[in-house]
């Protein structure tokens, strides 16, 4: 499975990592200490890098599962050393941010109380914030807090009119992610519920690489080890055409695609419940694992992550790297 850790050194430090942090980091957040490596001659540090796996025929892999499965880990394409990977399941934990676009269709309302349970049940010791996008500037209508009740019960419904539309969701976005620099280290997640199209350059510029404000916003949540998980809900331009409706979503899939999200979408169409968007992202977050490995890359900037696994029925989501 993983390497053996030839080298007692690199484990004492791993050990003292973890406990600083309380749990297990749930991000690509690099130490500042450097550690020399005897085994391999350089230096290195310690990354910790969030993935929800899936074992085939498993709701959520246990500490043993774990074991079994073989993963590879490499980074700007050299092979990296794996140094633990855990469970965090549903004990862990989440520091969260409940977004919501303010002019997505008016149904949505009808999903808050599935919303305001889902916070509920979080794991004891989760924090959650609630904002919702629209014109101006982005609206806080709970600063984070632990206590779970007080931030169900501020939910409410978006308001479904276009003159509350943003400039476009991910300006707003890339605001409510930097609300994580003050929140302790940690699982770090944004439920999004918006339908992810920029037509702020114009409608012939809203694809998913098109986009300036898509990009910075999976820069910063990248730095700052935010997951997205976005919920699909059409607004006024994406409630009938079809590529319209095809660029918001495949937005959504690369923002959740490349933080170690995921996008939920029921067609072209408004969701007729969010209970199954709700159940699925429910069991990501149960088979989430902080997997540990030396970066032997110091230098600033963005480096890409590759993990795979040898082990059949194997599915792994996670980010597609990390800024330092």
């Amino acid at each position: 499975m993983t390497p053996i850790l030839k080298d007692r050194a690199v484990a004492c430090v791993l050990a003292m990592l973890f406990s600083l942090a309380g749990t297990p980091n749930a991000g690509a957040q690099s130490r500042s200490e450097t550690i020399n490596s005897t085994s391999s001659g350089s230096s290195a540090r310690p990354v910790i890098i969030p993935l929800t796996i899936r074992i085939k025929g498993q709701v959520a892999p246990s500490e043993l599962e774990l074991q079994t499965v073989d993963l590879t880990v490499s980074e700007d394409g050299d092979p990296q050393m794996i140094l633990s990977i855990r469970a965090m399941g549903t004990s862990t934990p989440l520091n969260l941010m409940v977004l919501i676009q303010d002019d997505v269709v008016s149904t949505v309302r009808l999903e808050v109380k599935a919303l305001a349970e889902f916070i509920r049940r979080l794991p004891r010791g989760s924090r959650v914030s609630l904002g919702y996008l629209r014109t101006g500037s982005l609206q806080v209508r709970q600063k984070f807090t632990n206590d779970l009740e007080k931030a169900a019960t501020s939910l409410r419904g978006p308001l479904g009119v276009a003159t509350a539309a943003p400039y476009n969701p991910y300006v707003e976005l890339i605001e409510a992610v930097k609300r994580f620099d003050a929140q302790p280290a940690g699982r770090r997640a944004i439920l999004l519920v918006s339908d992810g199209l920029d037509t702020s350059h114009g409608i012939d510029s809203s694809g998913p690489t098109q986009s300036l404000d898509l990009q910075r916003a999976i820069t910063e949540a990248q730095r700052r080890s935010v997951a997205v998980y976005s919920f699909y809900a059409p607004a006024a331009l994406t409630t009938s055409d079809s590529n319209l409706i095809s660029n918001a979503q495949s937005s959504l899939q690369r923002l959740s695609d490349e933080t170690g999200g995921r996008a939920f979408f029921q067609g072209f169409s408004a969701p007729t419940s969010f209970d199954p968007f709700i159940k699925e992202l429910n069991s990501a977050l149960d088979r989430q694992i902080a997997l540990s490995y030396l970066s032997t890359h110091l230098k600033k900037g963005f480096h890409r992550v590759k993990i795979t696994s040898s082990t059949p029925g194997v599915e792994i989501s996670y980010p597609a790297g990390y800024r330092r």
